[in-house]
């Protein structure tokens, strides 16, 4: 079974749950930047949680169905398409897409999941160092292998997005201004990708930061360069930096990252570690009613 692309969108790759253990070669777990929204769109077509794929940036494209399918398009919302439904593509039918009206990422997912080549053990396209396959482009033929029933519906939970980000502080948290970055609301510039999103706002360390040795850093890590200006790690991210990391974000929120536009605006609120254990297992249980 084919998915014919006729026309990509603005930037649109093939994702699953990324390739974990190569963080020592200096190559980040990449995958869906909203896993929660690939895992919810696979379950509802009875495919594997980490099926690949499509993951559509801002604009979401046009795609040609010669055989049929069964799709379920999750995460950002285009206008006129229902999300988190399976829908069933006669042979022959387009899905159009267009800009999304809320959020940054949509995933199409179709039942039996994208047929792509593994590289290290994962389909996922990894920009930066060039694994996985290219984005797409106009003329591209996907397969697939259809099948899957599906079952279930989503709770309303897993299909809402927050502009409030919940953090833990980060190995350098001493440096920063909690008054000031836990009080601030700080503007995603255009200087935003799945490597990080940069941020503009009050200046959010004090005393000594910027340039330091370079250490690990982590999914989700917010870094403070010497502007002061906080730079938020994301799915494609280096794997090591030279710059404090004053917080970072809970597992069960980075998901929310992921919807994160150019000038949407956030605040990040402090919680413990069990806090953020029990978010976390909080999502897993919803996503096991599915």
């Amino acid at each position: 079974m084919r998915i014919v692309v006729t026309s990509p969108g603005m930037l649109t790759t093939i994702q699953d749950l990324g390739r974990a253990g190569h963080g020592i070669q200096g190559v980040s777990r990449a995958g869906a930047a909203d896993a929660l929204a690939l895992r919810v769109g696979n379950r509802l077509l009875g495919n594997p949680e980490g099926a690949a794929a499509l993951e559509m940036t801002l604009l979401g494209g046009t795609f040609a169905f010669p055989d049929g399918a069964r799709i379920v398009l999750t995460g950002a919302r285009p206008a006129a398409m229902p999300v988190y439904q399976r829908m069933e593509m006669a042979p022959g039918e387009e899905c159009r897409l267009g800009a999304f009206v809320a959020g940054a990422r949509c995933y199409l997912c179709v039942a039996g999941g994208i047929d792509a080549p593994l590289t290290a053990g994962s389909a996922s396209t990894h920009l930066p160092s060039g694994l996985g396959p290219a984005p797409l482009r106009k003329g591209d033929t996907l397969r697939f292998h259809g099948g899957g029933a599906g079952s279930g519906r989503v709770p309303e939970e897993l299909t809402r997005y927050e502009t409030r980000i919940r953090v833990t502080r980060g190995a350098q948290w001493a440096q920063c201004n909690e008054e000031v970055f836990y009080a601030s609301e700080y503007e995603v510039t255009t200087d935003a990708n799945r490597m990080g999103l940069r941020l503009a706002g009050p200046a959010a360390a004090s005393g000594q930061n910027g340039q330091m040795v370079t250490e690990g850093v982590p999914l989700g890590a917010i870094q403070i360069p010497s502007n002061g200006q906080p730079i938020l790690l994301f799915v494609d991210q280096q794997t090591t930096g030279g710059y404090p990391k004053i917080a970072n974000v809970i597992s069960a929120d980075l998901p929310n990252v992921a919807q994160l536009r150019p000038r949407d605006r956030v605040r990040f609120q402090l919680v413990s570690p069990e806090e953020a254990r029990r978010a976390l297992l909080g999502q897993e249980e919803l996503i096991r009613q599915i």
